[in-house]
């Protein structure tokens, strides 16, 4: 039923996360020894439930339909938005107008001096102009592509249901290990995006996307580190972008874009020297700023453009 076998690993985190956020519902530990580190984790794994979600709309887990809308729908509770909400700001807007005016999620819409305040406010900065172009393509899609817009209620209905039950049980368990984990879910997965981003040349056939090859870290997040063959090919599965990285990308792309260490690239991008630099030294210039641009596709291109996502 599986399309790779190794999205295996997928349904296991997923699992986990669950199983997590059961535990401390049931349980509710008071020892801050422990509620501490089991919130962190459940964090994480709310993150990486972000990170599936990202994954499964440029390639779907499954062979059979049905089962990619069922599991859209329960990926939506492991992270706390509609899988299929996921699309327009990501795949539409980001993949097809990278660093334009047309991706609503360009990393030169924040241009603090003080490069930490960059990578923490980043999400919260381009939240609004998504959301506003989330909405404006949910009312184009009623119209133009109605099984997207039908699956995409589907998730909300689930997800706000849910929600809902777990506040009327307990608001505080539901604040702390529902809503904080969710919280930490979409800064993380938007923020990330500027990591692999700014300081990147968009108009570059290799150099456009920074890539974090670190084992641990791919291992955990499913090889999203390699982020210039995902670009090159959205679809391509994430089990197999090491290999393409290695033959594709590897032998052209500049050394600095190859960070072997995602801690140490954190460390000297926001904490010491804390400069923020083009990958070859320079400093970033900040074109001015302008409104975002048009991107929502017009409606003979939906259908093609939603080509990933069950429907």
């Amino acid at each position: 039923m599986l399309r790779y076998r190794a999205d295996l690993r997928t349904l296991c985190f997923v699992a986990i996360y669950f199983a997590l956020v059961a535990v401390q519902w049931v349980y509710a530990p008071s020892a801050l020894w422990l509620a501490i580190p089991l919130l962190a984790v459940t964090c994480v794994f709310s993150f990486l439930g972000a990170v599936a979600t990202h994954n499964t709309v440029h390639s779907p887990v499954f062979k059979k339909r049905w089962v990619n809308r069922a599991f859209q729908v329960v990926l939506t509770l492991t992270y706390g938005h509609p899988v299929s909400a996921f699309v327009p700001g990501h795949n539409l807007s980001h993949h097809k107008h990278t660093q334009t005016r047309r991706d609503v999620m360009r990393t030169t819409k924040v241009r603090y001096r003080w490069n930490l305040l960059n990578g923490l406010l980043f999400m919260p900065t381009v939240g609004r102009d998504v959301f506003l172009a989330d909405m404006r393509y949910f009312k184009a899609m009623y119209r133009q592509n109605p099984p997207w817009f039908r699956q995409m209620i589907l998730e909300a209905t689930v997800f706000l249901g849910t929600m809902g039950v777990l506040l009327a049980l307990d608001w505080k368990k539901f604040l702390i290990y529902v809503i904080i984990p969710h919280q930490y879910a979409a800064w993380g997965i938007i923020s990330m995006n500027y990591l692999q981003h700014d300081g990147c040349d968009q108009e570059s056939e290799y150099n456009h996307s920074r890539n974090f090859l670190g084992k641990f870290v791919n291992f955990m997040a499913y090889n999203n580190g390699y982020h210039t063959i995902h670009h090159m090919e959205p679809g391509l599965h994430w089990s197999l972008l090491p290999a393409e990285h290695a033959k594709r990308v590897a032998p052209f792309i500049h050394p600095e874009l190859d960070q072997p260490s995602m801690l140490g690239y954190l460390f000297r991008t926001f904490l010491w020297p804390a400069k923020r630099r083009m990958y070859d030294g320079r400093p970033v210039e900040i074109p001015a700023e302008g409104p975002d641009e048009e991107w929502i596709p017009p409606p003979r291109e939906v259908r093609h453009d939603l080509g990933a996502i069950a429907m």
